[in-house]
């Protein structure tokens, strides 16, 4: 065990009380912890030009999501304000909104999940051109830019190059066939199964570098075999594919079993960097398939869990470094990997910054793949019908979250599930580990500021509860009633060590990107649509905006004949709350913006909610029926028992007047012992109820009441009483 710093409250500020708190198993500890900001070298000019424009999701090349514009800062940013605001889908609230905007030349460039691409005035928010490129949405995450292009993707699988200044469609490629006989392109031939069971769908931000793009896809859910693609900007034309799972006699196939490399997954579901002058592209590679079932597929899984670097022209593996071997738990560290350089022990670095949900970074030498600090290959627990790995690598430094469960925060477990830490093993039996399958951090595009020298990375505390797909299992679930809660950690990545970590109301990793900024601001938005700029050294809150739905992008600043902005677009999210506000609201910010704040939307639920329909007690005739699914149809529980569904209460949801006396039921004809006990909040236990046995209670209190089944604790539902 280890002792770890973190700030207490949100937006703590300079010489706020440390509040020491114990948590889990954690990389080995640095020699010497950084008590201060020390900045970091000049970054190399080859990541390519951030300041007026803002022409990548990232920054640059780099994606150090860094802007050297300084007019808005400490002192000033109080009088941000609204510049302008538009509705780029008229107020439609249908979808959610992950696409992050860039800024050339006073344009700013987005798509909308609707699959509209936009070109808005930076200055006025007037839209210039709007192109639709389909009806079939896909987490399209950003759009490219060379000279006289826009790049993008769409749901269909196609590939979009767009003319700037008019959005008119210059060349139109499809990946992802499955037809090998009608010009496929991308290599996959289905007649031998090399394309996996699912073709998959384009996804991510696109990249531009040097007459390429280059375009990642996801599906590793449903059993696609990862790829990537590099396309020629001019034509359209494919340049080259990388298969994330090798096929016969490729380096890495024998790290499968089988032909279970055929569906291994391993998507490439988030943008890479590059370095142009090593002339090398740097991508994150998914979990393998199936996600939480290890026994078909023994071996290390290459290159799932894998960041890799590729020759940019060629497409041909330089070298890769694995995060998790054989991962279990969706642990697939897939994030945007971020470059920089760094003087560590007097010696300039250059290196690479990757890790997710794990909450730990691995700092590479990103010439080589080497580790700048000493990697220790640790034994982790074992389940020989997972078949997973004896060992997995743990770096020097810190953990910038705890790595496993607490019961001081929102990772709180619900009662009556195993419980573990990171890498804890499971089987048949639903387990809550933490950092679960979301984290820890996820996809949230984070930033290096050569100011302080530091990585600053939003993450989550949420649980899930882990078991094989076996027998209708759910996988990755994240159990019902759950508290959900996040934060932010600023990592020096000389010695890997956590410069501080602050607990905040909401999970920040679901694509709450962080902009840093030489005006020692950043920026960062969340699920309950509050935009925050804060000091970018002791992340004091400074300045708050309402933007009317989740922030689920990372702000960008630009500039316009002198004048700073900053710009981000609002739109929601599913994950990691599925009642994140939603909407279409692109919002742009200048020092003096007299636009107000949008209305505030309804905020997410900070506990994962049971969703289905309430049923009034009268309807179930005052009655609840343990390990039941309730019949939607027929209106009374189902005939059969039910032992793994998180939804075998019947009815799960049940509204409850004051005063009313609820029987809870275990049926004659289950098989089982079932019971009914309130978590979190005690209203009742019904304790062990065998088959035939019964349970009466009194609801005289008013309240949210979530229970689960002691025996089978998936199985959970809530009573509401009014």
């Amino acid at each position: 065990m280890q002792r770890r710093h973190f700030l207490a409250g949100a937006g703590a500020a300079a010489g706020s009380a440390l509040l020491t708190t114990t948590v889990g198993e954690s990389p080995a500890r640095a020699e010497s912890p950084v008590s201060r900001p020390v900045p970091a070298p000049r970054q190399p000019t080859s990541f390519g030009r951030v300041g007026a424009d803002f022409v990548k999701v990232g920054g640059n090349y780099g994606n150090q999501n860094y802007s050297p514009l300084r007019q808005i800062n400490r002192r000033t940013v109080s009088r941000l304000g609204g510049a302008w605001h538009t509705n780029l889908e008229g107020g439609d609230t249908s979808q959610a909104q992950q696409s992050t905007v860039v800024a050339e030349n006073g344009v700013l460039y987005v798509q909308t999940s609707q699959q509209n691409v936009f070109a808005v005035d930076g200055r006025t928010g007037a839209v210039k051109w709007k192109t639709n490129v389909g009806s079939e949405t896909t987490n399209m995450r950003g759009v490219a830019l060379d000279e006289s292009l826009v790049f993008t993707i769409s749901g269909e699988n196609n590939v979009y190059a767009l003319n700037k200044k008019t959005g008119a469609v210059v060349w139109k490629t499809l990946l992802l066939t499955e037809d090998a006989g009608s010009g496929d392109n991308d290599g996959c031939d289905p007649t031998n199964g090399q394309c996996g069971g699912s073709v998959g769908s384009l996804a991510g931000a696109v990249v531009y570098w040097d007459g390429l793009i280059y375009v990642g896809m996801q599906g590793s859910t449903v059993g696609a075999r990862g790829r990537a693609y590099a396309l020629k900007a001019d034509t359209g034309e494919l340049a080259w594919t990388f298969w994330s799972a090798p096929g016969s006699g490729e380096y890495g196939n024998d790290t499968w079993a089988g032909e279970s490399w055929k569906t291994g997954g391993a998507v490439p579901w988030i943008h890479p960097a590059i370095d142009p002058d090593l002339g090398v592209v740097y991508w994150t590679f998914g979990n393998p398939y199936p996600r939480t079932n290890g026994e078909t597929r023994e071996g290390d899984n290459l290159f799932a869990n894998c960041l890799v670097a590729l020759d940019a022209k060629t497409g041909t593996r330089k070298w890769h470094f694995q995060s998790v071997h054989h991962d279990i738990w969706d642990y697939d560290n897939v994030m945007a990997p971020v470059l920089a350089d760094v003087r560590i022990d007097r010696r300039m670095r250059k290196v690479v910054v990757y890790g997710s949900k794990v909450g730990m970074y691995y700092i590479l030498d990103r010439t080589n793949g080497k580790p700048i600090l000493p990697m220790e290959e640790r034994a982790v627990p074992q389940d020989s019908r997972q078949k997973t790995s004896a060992t997995q690598p743990y770096p020097t430094g810190e953990s910038y979250l705890p790595q496993a469960p607490r019961l001081d925060n929102a990772t709180k477990p619900v009662p009556f599930y195993p419980v573990g830490g990171v890498f804890d093993t499971f089987w048949d039996r639903a387990t809550i580990i933490f950092p679960g399958a979301g984290g820890g951090a996820d996809w949230g595009h984070v930033s290096f500021n050569p100011n302080t020298g530091w990585v600053y990375v939003g993450y989550g505390l949420i649980n899930s509860a882990y078991s094989n797909t076996v027998g209708g299992r759910v996988n990755t679930a994240r159990p019902l009633g759950e508290y959900f809660g996040g934060g932010i950690a600023a990592v020096d990545p000389r010695d890997n060590t956590v410069v501080w970590s602050i607990e905040k109301e909401w999970s920040l990793a679901h694509g709450n990107g962080i902009l840093t900024t030489a005006g020692r601001v950043m920026f960062q938005g969340g699920p309950d649509g509050v935009l925050h700029a804060m000091d970018d050294e002791t992340a004091e809150v400074l300045w708050s905006f309402q933007c009317g739905a989740g922030v689920h992008t990372s702000p960008i600043a630009y500039e316009v004949d002198g004048e700073q902005y900053l710009a981000v677009f609002a739109g929601g999210n599913s994950l990691p709350y599925p009642d994140i506000p939603r909407g279409d609201h692109l919002w742009a910010f200048k020092i003096g913006g007299r636009v107000k704040q949008a209305a505030a939307p309804t905020p997410p639920s900070k506990r994962n909610q049971v969703r289905t329909t309430a049923v009034t007690a009268a309807a179930a005739g005052n009655k609840v029926t343990l390990g039941r699914v309730w019949d939607t149809t027929t209106g009374a529980p189902g005939a059969t028992e039910n032992t793994v569904a998180q939804n075998a209460m019947s009815p799960q949801n049940l509204s409850v007047p004051k005063g009313t006396t609820i029987t809870f039921v275990n049926p004659a004809d289950n098989e089982y012992a079932h019971g009914a006990a309130v978590f979190f909040e005690y209203e009742f236990d019904t304790g062990v109820l065998m088959p035939g046995d019964t349970f009466q209670h009194t609801f005289d209190t008013p309240g949210e009441y979530f229970y689960n089944d002691p025996i089978f604790p998936q199985n959970t539902a809530k009573i509401v009483v009014t």
